[in-house]
């Protein structure tokens, strides 16, 4: 006995020298962003409110809600009124203000026809050619992309669906200049010319070749809608980067439900069933494909056993549509948000977001928090574990990592901008040209063609119907004084007066 004492001791005392072995680093997460077109707050299943509403009721998006039990439900998130702009907010960290892709690009050096016909205001030479990982390119910005940060950490970038980044003939029309690897039907146009295989995307007709989808040619001719198409392809690339043994991001970003509101047949009927208006059932038929998309893959992620290490994250570039193209009454899409995609108001900026982090997000947790898109650019990079990023531009967002884990419960205290010295097309209640600040409860809008300012606060009066000018001058003066500050300090552009040529004044110059 006294012998074995001995030896177990002695083999105690040898395993104490032996060099302790080192902990493997956990591997980097993968990342999926699904990014969709002109999804309104509401066109959900998923409540963003403190109740369900109507809208809530008529969508059918058990994926978002699957997502929503697994992870979190962010209430006040936002983007920018249109789409360019929150897709280079997206991929550079930078508020629009700063980055000065204040509008919708399409073609090289060219301002919009309706910014061009104003009959009051003159805009300014806003960066129409998007965003530029080249120095120098002429009326774009130049930053350092995120895909191309992440492809420099050793990730495997997967574009997959609208790109809009950059205008034709430029660096940023094509996503590989971007820092992705592969580019799934991503180019120039902000729509597609069609949502249908059996008319190739739109490839082919006459007039129309720059909104035809490019890169699908093998679905060409067949049934298959868009959205479908684009998923397929994304879930093949996956496959690539298994081959490779690298770990992913996926910018899932979706033409739906951007025009042409075109039904999606595989669900349609069940809409036209219940006795909606026909273009709002192929409406919804749209969201319930982009629904599915996710569903397959969290699916595929799971039956790769990829669950785990993968964080998903469910975004929408704009306000839901409402002022055109919609069936029903304009302007009430989105209720009880009011007004919709290009407005100043909550429903053209308020999105559906959704977060899920394995082993971090607690699942089916809310955020009152609010986030702005360029939030996304820091956040990314530190759930990838990018330690001192190096980036050319300006960094406006900030990462919101510490709200996911529940480490941070308030942002009210930072004022959240957005800035549109531009001309959308569409009339409607807060569209036109407008400068925002949101701080805490508070809202100021500040319109530039009459210089006018409407205040809400948003947790009493989320539909903005009652503006409290007149009874708050004194947070008035706050609220401008802080939007002209960052104006100023980001050297925003202003429209000028085609009468005077005098520029628009800054918020704080106008007296009250």
């Amino acid at each position: 006995m006294k012998n074995n004492l001995l030896l177990l001791l002695g083999l105690a005392v040898l395993a104490s020298c032996q060099p302790a072995k080192k902990q493997e680093p956990a591997p980097p997460p993968n990342i999926v962003l699904l990014f969709v077109d002109d999804m309104g707050w509401q066109d959900t299943s998923v409540p963003f409110w403190n109740k369900k509403t109507a809208f809530n009721e008529l969508y059918v998006t058990p994926n978002m809600e699957r997502l929503a039990k697994e992870g979190m439900k962010f209430t006040q998130a936002y983007s920018t009124a249109v789409c360019s702009p929150t897709r280079v907010s997206l991929m550079t960290g930078m508020n629009a203000a700063r980055h000065r892709v204040t509008n919708w690009t399409l073609k090289k050096d060219m301002l919009q026809p309706m910014e061009v016909n104003h009959k009051t205001l003159q805009f300014p030479e806003w960066n129409v050619n998007g965003m530029s990982p080249v120095a120098g390119d002429d009326k774009a910005v130049h930053a350092t992309p995120l895909p191309q940060i992440l492809k420099d950490a050793g990730y495997f970038t997967i574009h997959s669906g609208k790109a809009h980044f950059g205008a034709i003939g430029t660096p940023g029309e094509n996503p590989l200049n971007l820092g992705f690897d592969i580019n799934i039907a991503g180019h120039a146009a902000g729509a597609p010319e069609s949502y249908y295989g059996t008319e190739n995307f739109g490839n082919g007709k006459e007039g129309k070749e720059i909104w035809a989808v490019p890169g699908l040619e093998q679905y060409h001719g067949k049934d298959i809608y868009l959205t479908e198409a684009i998923t397929q392809e994304a879930l093949k690339s996956l496959d690539a980067a298994a081959e490779k043994e690298q770990p992913f991001f996926l910018y899932m970003a979706h033409y739906a439900v951007h025009t042409p509101i075109m039904g999606d047949d595989r669900y349609l009927q069940k809409y036209l069933e219940k006795g909606m208006d026909s273009t709002e059932a192929k409406y919804a038929s749209m969201v319930e494909g982009m629904d599915k998309s996710l569903g397959d893959i969290m699916d595929y992620l799971e039956r790769k056993n990829l669950e785990e290490n993968t964080i998903i994250l469910f975004m929408s570039d704009n306000g839901g549509l409402s002022a055109v193209a919609r069936g029903g009454e304009k302007h009430t899409h989105n209720k009880p948000l009011a007004s919709g995609k290009g407005s100043a108001y909550e429903g053209g900026i308020r999105e559906p977001m959704l977060v899920k982090w394995p082993g971090k997000v607690k699942p089916g947790s809310i955020s009152d928090n609010y986030v702005i898109i360029e939030d996304f650019y820091p956040t990314i990079l530190e759930m990838a574990g990018v330690e001192n990023p190096k980036y050319v531009q300006a960094m406006d967002g900030q990462s919101f990592t510490s709200m996911l884990t529940k480490k941070e419960s308030n942002s009210s205290e930072r004022p959240l901008f957005w800035h549109y010295p531009n001309e959308w097309g569409p009339d409607g209640p807060g569209i036109g040209a407008s400068s925002t600040v949101r701080k805490g409860d508070w809202k100021l809008i500040y319109f530039h063609e009459d210089q006018h300012f409407e205040l809400f606060n948003l947790t009493t009066d989320i539909g903005e119907t009652k503006n409290l000018t007149s009874e708050h001058p004194d947070k008035v003066g706050k609220l401008a004084k802080i939007l002209s500050d960052h104006l100023r300090k980001v050297d925003a552009q202003m429209p000028s007066f085609k009468d005077s040529g005098e520029p628009v004044p800054f918020p704080d110059e106008i007296t009250l």
